[in-house]
């Protein structure tokens, strides 16, 4: 917020002068008035702030859509209804578990190093003016992590199963993330404002590579992992990988347009205000910092979806729309640590290596037999943790202590661009301590649900579809009698009340 205004009456009264009849009480009226307009000043510079951030909350939950449309379009036809309905219900439940628990360990402060103890609930909230929007943009990122993990088990998971993991995830995996590295009390951020700094720089995450897009991407992983991989993905002859592909690409490009809109929440959004000055002083503030921040995010996802178009062409000899589309996002994810602090030149060098770093962990995946539909623990995952060291190589002097300004002067930068290596020690101990916290607790969740048999279907119902085993029917009607002939649709038309041949989609 801007400096606030002051007027001292006895001031005033000594420059209103002897000629003035009654000058202090004269002065004491143009003081009160002169209040009464700094206030407004006040008022409106929070409530262009608080719109600010609303807006961007919004922006981030139009995202769930983008993930909802992405994922419909990128399993098959008789799975659809079942992979929108998660979406919806990463939503809903990670609401509730959210504002119970999770903004309370992620932000109740004060608190310790480790994990939030304030506000559960949005109890005990100290201040009464309390920013309310604050806690919607925050749920917004929490479930935006959980929706990066159902993509990975996508087509074979239990419906329970989603309910269960993606309420611990926003409840309580995600929140201890986020405090390590967003709340002013956590031990990693850049932000901290008590003890020292991580090797005296803290994590630069900005908008959450790590603790949104790695933390959804390793759950992710093991999540796949522990369930194996759908029927027939790698049963093909000699062992050969069968490419189950998503049903309709014109909902994969939705989606990914989608993202792509929710992506200027996400980024320049974490600014959380925008009607700023530096500390520093000068000229500009903080919009110039939220303008150059949604150029450098348009940037790396452009450049990553252009790489992925050619790279994929030399090496499949086809023009692939989803490809390209999982590499534009691999491309946002990645410049999503560094975007505030890093020159537009550098964010086109973290779209070309997040390609490559996505191609190459496909590959990887492949070999593995690891089977994600979605390419979310890769993409996510591998391009996240890319994110994180692209920072730390590449974020400039200038923009890092004006974003992230400290009394005890320059604090380190990246390290390409002259700032030592302090930087890139504390980003690749966030890339450590991350796939650890989420191992140790994710993974063990999904083995509990393996081993109780709530985490994947049987492969009755898997060969069927989902829909219609477990949702009551598909997310398609097909009228024409004539299509049903045709390969890929119903052997036979299956009536409302007679489905139990299911057709082969």
């Amino acid at each position: 917020m801007a400096a606030a205004l002051n007027c001292s009456a006895a001031q005033l009264a000594q420059l209103l002068g002897p000629n003035t009849t009654n000058p202090e009480a004269a002065a004491s009226l143009i003081c009160d008035q002169f209040s009464v307009v700094s206030n407004k000043f006040s008022d409106t510079s929070y409530a262009i702030d608080t719109t600010y951030l609303l807006f961007s909350a919004y922006l981030v939950f139009s995202m769930q859509l983008g993930f909802a449309m992405l994922c419909a379009g990128s399993v098959r036809a008789k799975n659809t209804m079942n992979i929108m309905l998660t979406n919806v219900l990463d939503a809903a439940a990670g609401g509730l578990f959210y504002y119970l628990f999770g903004f309370a360990f992620a932000f109740g402060s004060p608190s310790n190093a480790f994990i939030g103890k304030h506000f559960f609930g949005l109890k005990e909230i100290p201040d009464p003016s309390f920013d309310y929007s604050y806690f919607l943009y925050q749920w917004a990122f929490a479930i935006a992590a959980a929706g990066i993990t159902s993509g990975s088990i996508a087509e074979r998971t239990q419906f329970v199963a989603y309910l269960i993991y993606s309420s611990f995830l926003t409840g309580f995996v995600y929140p201890v993330v986020s405090h390590w590295f967003w709340s002013v009390d956590g031990w990693g951020g850049a932000g901290r404002t008590s003890g020292d700094l991580l090797f005296g720089s803290g994590v630069i995450d900005f908008a959450g590579s790590g603790v949104v897009h790695m933390v959804g991407g390793v759950a992710g992983l093991w999540g796949a992992l522990i369930e194996g991989p759908r029927i027939g993905r790698f049963g093909g002859p000699n062992g050969r990988t069968v490419a189950l592909r998503g049903h309709s690409a014109s909902l994969v490009v939705l989606g990914t347009f989608m993202l792509w809109f929710g992506w200027y929440g996400f980024n320049p959004g974490s600014f959380t205000k925008i009607l700023s000055a530096y500390s520093s002083g000068g000229y500009y503030g903080q919009w110039s910092a939220v303008g150059r921040t949604a150029v450098t995010t348009t940037l790396a996802g452009c450049t990553a979806a252009l790489t992925t178009l050619f790279g994929k062409r030399i090496l499949s000899g086809h023009w692939n729309v989803t490809d390209v589309c999982n590499g534009l996002l691999g491309g946002f994810a990645a410049i999503t640590a560094g975007c505030s602090v890093v020159e537009p030149w550098a964010a086109i060098i973290c779209g070309f290596v997040a390609s490559v770093v996505l191609i190459t962990c496909n590959k990887l995946a492949e070999k593995a037999k690891f089977d994600d539909p979605l390419e979310a623990a890769q993409l996510h995952g591998g391009c996240g943790a890319w994110g994180i060291i692209f920072t730390a190589l590449f974020a400039t002097k200038k923009y890092v202590n004006e974003v992230y300004p400290t009394e005890k002067g320059h604090r380190p930068y990246g390290l390409f661009m002259g700032g030592g290596g302090k930087l890139l020690a504390a980003h690749l101990i966030q890339i450590v301590v991350i796939f650890a916290w989420v191992s140790v607790t994710m993974g063990p969740l999904f083995y509990i649900l393996h081993r109780l048999k709530l985490l994947r279907i049987s492969p009755e119902d898997e060969m069927a579809g989902m829909d219609l085993t477990r949702h009551g029917g598909f997310a398609y009607i097909y009228h024409d009698e004539d299509e049903s002939q045709k390969p890929g649709f119903p052997l036979r038309k299956i009536e409302p009340n007679n489905a139990t041949t299911p057709p082969s989609i």
